[in-house]
């Protein structure tokens, strides 16, 4: 299944994407939720962040390419960071670029979207605890992220966390390609095998450091192909199985998102 947040006629709801068109569902796929006889048109919705996560638990260098790049030795235990529900923007939203930064990088991501409360996972029952996956784009102050040390400004600020465009159970995330275009320019091309740390591995590890709710969404991180965008810029996170997702770089006068939670 496909899971898609939309807003229709002032509301936020969720639905079931089946090719163009959008089964609305009563209730959400995080707890109990029923098909209605209601179908609307793809096109006729605004699709909205597919969770409200209470954090983005984000995986530093967790591709060897991109590592490389970088001048990073390879981790040995996942690095995590975290970005802040504020950060969530939804598909085709702005992404905004801050006045305080002078070079703001796409980062094309794999997301885990978390279906329960997960706490102390077992390794072999992990899957139980995911609803899907979908595109996540780690946008980055990089300038701020060398300047400050630490990552927390860096990869903070509100539009930062574009996601979508939709969560599905479809895929598996062991072997799947990913891609960044900016401006049809394709700058970023990898498989989720290449993954250091896999959800599998992931999920477990995360959740004996903190509990993980339902909405949550791990961003398991991104592969070499990293540099700067420019306002006006439109950039697509492709992930194969799953879709695009796109945003346009603005000012932060035009980036007025009205989003609905």
């Amino acid at each position: 299944m496909k899971f898609a947040r939309f807003q229709h006629g002032g509301k936020a709801r969720f639905g079931l994407v089946e090719g163009d068109k959008l089964a609305v569902l009563d209730g959400t796929p995080f707890g109990r939720f029923e098909r209605t006889s209601e179908v609307l048109q793809l096109a006729a919705v605004r699709l909205l962040a597919p969770s409200t996560p209470s954090k983005i638990v984000c995986v530093g260098l967790n591709y060897a390419d991109h590592a490389r790049e970088t001048g990073q030795p390879l981790p040995e235990e996942p690095i995590l960071f975290l970005k802040p529900s504020t950060a969530v923007q939804d598909p085709e939203g702005p992404i905004s670029y801050p006045a305080m930064s002078a070079r703001v990088d796409y980062e094309a991501e794999l997301g885990v979207v978390m279906k329960r409360t997960a706490k102390n996972v077992e390794p072999e029952r992990w899957r139980e605890y995911v609803l899907g996956y979908t595109c996540f784009n780690d946008v980055t102050a990089r300038d701020l992220q060398g300047k400050d040390g630490q990552w927390t400004r860096a990869k903070g600020f509100d539009t930062f966390a574009p996601a979508g465009p939709w969560i599905t159970d479809e895929v598996s995330p062991d072997d799947l390609a990913i891609l960044c275009r900016v401006n049809g320019v394709v700058k970023q091309k990898s498989r989720t095998s290449q993954l250091i740390f896999p959800p599998s591995y992931l999920v477990p590890f995360i959740s004996r450091v903190m509990t993980l709710l339902p909405g949550d969404i791990i961003a398991t991180g991104t592969p070499s192909g990293i540099s700067g965008m420019n306002v006006g810029d439109v950039v697509e996170v492709e992930v194969e199985g799953i879709g695009i997702l796109r945003n346009t770089v603005a000012t932060p006068r035009e980036c007025c998102p009205n989003r609905l939670y």
